[in-house]
């Protein structure tokens, strides 16, 4: 089985349905008011929606330019944004989002449903043993490189035995409508200095509403994962946030690259849940001289951006 959607991907961009489900009700086509300079810069590019959700994509793209104005991001350092609301079934901020960017360990959780998409096809010959699952638990949990390795080994075995490559080959046979920008080349280094893996803030994004709604094989269980706690820049040191907070996540991070992006799930004052992705991507052209100083500042960019998005959803929903 081949997991696409029924509608084509390149017309999904500021106001996205479901990869696999779209809702026609919701849908407006939308236009993107992006210069090509501003593209290559990694600048913002505001979507003009015929929605009333425009506020907080305005919000993002004041807040992401206010702070390159204070020297929080450099005039070389490309970002990339994603909200999707899943209550109101609409993307709500698309920046920079399909645009190619280093995928560092956020490759991984791509990694994992690889092999899953393995087993959903395999008739119990690709088990998910017990050793499996504590190696990717590891992957995901801990950023486990090894493990990482490891996964991607049992992917090629299963294939063409053409190592990382094979990742890709069956992330884009199984889901090529999700997986667009996704480029697997390498395995992580000794080191864990990977820069060549990349993936686009859109392709997380796709993955993210795919797993949530449970069109993929494994979802149950890949949000399982990704819920084991964790690094975290989406929810951890952002005042405010309720300790009924479920964050779903994977981060990035490598002299080059910092970013992260998971699924924020908050209830409102009725008890009800109300769920919502956040994806965003910080990439420089070379490495920073100082990593920790680096990661740690870009880290709270991505936290401003998250609270400024969690404020909108708090104000709308009536969260906790």
């Amino acid at each position: 089985m081949m997991y696409q959607p029924e509608h084509d991907q390149k017309h999904l961009t500021a106001n996205d349905a479901h990869p696999f489900r779209p809702d026609r009700r919701n849908f407006i086509a939308t236009a993107l008011a992006a210069t090509s300079a501003g593209l290559l810069m990694g600048t913002p590019c505001l979507a003009e929606a015929s929605s009333n959700r425009d506020s907080l994509q305005r919000q993002v793209v004041e807040l992401v330019t206010s702070m390159r104005r204070q020297g929080l991001i450099q005039p070389n350092e490309k970002t990339s944004w994603s909200v999707y609301d899943f209550t109101a079934r609409k993307k709500v901020v698309s920046i920079n989002e399909s645009a190619p960017r280093q995928a560092a360990s956020m490759i991984k959780p791509l990694v994992a449903q690889a092999y899953f998409f393995q087993m959903d096809r395999s008739r119990g010959q690709v088990a998910y043993s017990e050793d499996v699952r504590q190696c990717m638990e590891r992957m995901l949990q801990r950023s486990s490189n090894p493990d990482t390795n490891r996964i991607m080994d049992l992917v090629s075995q299963h294939q063409s035995r053409r190592g990382p490559a094979d990742v890709e080959l069956v992330l884009k046979q199984r889901a090529p409508a999700v997986f667009q920008e996704t480029r697997i080349v390498e395995k992580i280094p000794t080191t864990g200095q990977t820069y060549r893996n990349q993936a686009s803030a859109h392709d997380y994004s796709r993955f993210l509403i795919s797993v949530w709604e449970g069109r993929l094989p494994k979802s149950q269980e890949m949000l399982r994962m990704m819920a084991l706690p964790g690094g975290d820049r989406l929810s951890k040191g952002i005042a405010g946030l309720p300790p009924e907070t479920k964050v779903y996540n994977k981060t990035g991070s490598t002299a080059m690259l910092c970013g992260d992006m998971g699924v924020i799930e908050i209830p409102d004052r009725r008890g009800r849940n109300h769920a919502y992705t956040v994806v965003g991507i910080i990439e420089r052209p070379s490495r920073a001289e100082n990593y920790g100083g680096w990661i740690a500042s870009r880290g709270n960019v991505i936290r401003r951006v998250s609270n400024l998005v969690y404020q909108d959803m708090k104000n709308r929903y009536e969260l906790v």
